[in-house]
């Protein structure tokens, strides 16, 4: 038996919102200790990573280990049912083949329950290796959601180099070229609009913006993005949920063709 019962539902619904236009079919794997999903995209260029440790719930039981497979679209459509102020409660049998989705308005006048039809889905879980990256870019996920926003109209490769003076978004296409540097600043009365570069060694990548701009899509679950790069390795776009969780996005770098 699996049942998780989460006090701040749009939690849920966010990150199923920020994965669906990425990923289609993914497993929710439960542990007695957290509640998990990796998942490749169909072209095989990016990774998401979530994970909710238990403590972040208001009740959470998992007597053995379950993979839930789901079709992020349908569980999105689910979700739309339930407000934003609901709290989700996630349940499953060991053997069962739905997930039961039961959404409690804050009053306790309005319960729905919806049932979603699991899938087995054959997912290998890739092993993602601890790597130390030369920079890691923490800043408002507001303002990288604009800046990738704003790329976007211009071309579709973007160019983030990290260095002293800070670090840089670029981009080139027919239209023209646009160029956005970020510096560090500490001296924000908000401290998630605080900028922090932590930087080992400059590092100069390229990436699809059309991947970016569907990360960018998790800026509702925290104020905050944290950046990770180093050269030649995926960089990591990582969203903090709260205390307990975060969902990590991995997107291999471009690499120039006359290479």
């Amino acid at each position: 038996m699996f049942e998780a019962r989460l006090i701040q539902g749009k939690i849920f619904k966010q990150l199923i919102d920020a994965m669906k236009d990425l990923v289609q079919d993914a497993n929710i794997d439960c542990s007695e200790d957290e509640l998990s999903i990796q998942a490749m995209d169909a072209s095989h260029v990016s990774l998401v990573a979530v994970s909710l440790k238990s403590t972040g719930f208001d009740h959470f039981r998992c007597d053995r280990q379950l993979s839930l497979g789901f079709n992020s679209t349908n569980m999105s459509k689910i979700l739309k049912c339930a407000g934003n102020d609901d709290v989700i409660t996630l349940k499953a049998e060991d053997a069962g083949e739905t997930l039961t989705l039961m959404f409690e308005s804050p009053s306790q006048d309005r319960i729905a329950d919806f049932e979603l039809k699991l899938m087995d889905i054959d997912a290998d879980h890739l092993g993602i290796p601890d790597t130390e990256y030369t920079c890691n870019i923490k800043m408002p996920s507001s303002e990288f959601q604009r800046i990738i926003r704003d790329m976007q109209v211009l071309g579709d490769t973007c160019t983030i180099s990290c260095n002293k003076e800070g670090v840089r978004f670029s981009v080139s296409g027919d239209l023209g070229t646009g160029n956005v540097l970020v510096r560090a600043n500490s001296s924000a009365e908000n401290e998630s609009d605080n900028v922090t570069i932590d930087m080992e060694e400059p590092v100069e990548l390229q990436f699809a913006l059309r991947y970016l701009n569907l990360f960018a899509k998790a800026g509702s679950l925290g104020g905050t993005v944290i950046l990770s790069m180093s050269e030649d390795v995926p960089i990591v776009v990582e969203y903090p949920i709260g205390e307990f969780g975060f969902i990590k996005f991995y997107l291999a770098p471009k690499i120039d063709e006359e290479e």
